[in-house]
């Protein structure tokens, strides 16, 4: 079946600011004790858990066409990889997205967005090559100054046929988030609402040579993961907003 919207609110009713597209996703999700992921976030804002456990999600993509509204892309910020440590979160009942680290390979794109959004955006050494059987060749190692080192070196690729996620499953749960939340040296909490068709989903599959991602954080990333890769996907992005 297909879906033509599956968001769990409605559209903010002001005009969007900045679209994008994300391809070549990969969602790798692990299953983490939840007292080891609560306290590394922010008052007020609640972890998310699912059957008890909460997931850390390690998804690296390419970031492209990136434009404020009724503009053309901007040169050299318009497309750049990006690599984030994820969780899920919920406040005043909208389930959201909240960040770790977002590494990334512009670094004007880093500044811009740690100083204008309150993410933890960090530079990176990263490449992407595809190769003719359509495996992704992904490499990121963290270069940001006095942050902890990371690094992801793996291969990945789409297997089977396409699906969209259906709610009340896993996948659902996992992909169907449209917002994230940051929060400022004050800890004061803002949701940056986003909007974009349902993912078109397949199961993938993940060659591993090196994964410190979660090494920073204390998780452990060395059992398999729950896999899903994603086609490409047309992002819209409103102003963050103080909750």
């Amino acid at each position: 079946m297909t879906l033509l919207n599956d968001r769990t609110w409605p559209l903010p009713k002001h005009p969007w600011v900045m679209r994008m597209t994300w391809s070549d996703l990969l969602f790798a999700h692990w299953q983490v004790d939840p007292n080891l992921v609560a306290p590394l976030l922010p008052p007020h804002l609640t972890l998310d858990t699912r059957d008890g456990s909460a997931w850390i999600g390690v998804v690296p993509f390419l970031m492209s066409n990136i434009a404020p509204r009724c503009c053309p892309p901007i040169p050299k910020l318009s497309r750049f990889l990006e690599l984030n440590v994820r969780t899920y979160v919920v406040h005043e009942g909208k389930p959201g997205v909240w960040f770790f680290s977002l590494d990334a390979e512009n670094p004007v794109a880093v500044r811009v967005a740690r100083a204008t959004f309150n993410l933890p955006y960090m530079d990176a050494k990263m490449s992407c090559v595809k190769e003719p059987s359509s495996m992704i060749n992904y490499r990121s190692t963290r270069t940001h100054r006095n942050e902890p080192p990371a690094i992801l070196d793996a291969s990945y690729k789409a297997t089977g046929d396409t699906f969209h996620a259906q709610s009340g499953t896993l996948e659902h749960w996992l992909t169907a988030r449209y917002c994230l939340y940051s929060a400022n040296r004050k800890n004061v909490l803002y949701r940056g609402e986003i909007d974009h068709p349902p993912w078109s989903l397949s199961k993938a599959e993940l060659n591993v040579r090196e994964n410190s991602m979660g090494s920073p954080l204390g998780f452990d990333f060395t059992n398999a993961p729950h896999l899903l890769f994603a086609q490409p996907i047309t992002v819209h992005a409103w102003a963050a907003t103080r909750c």
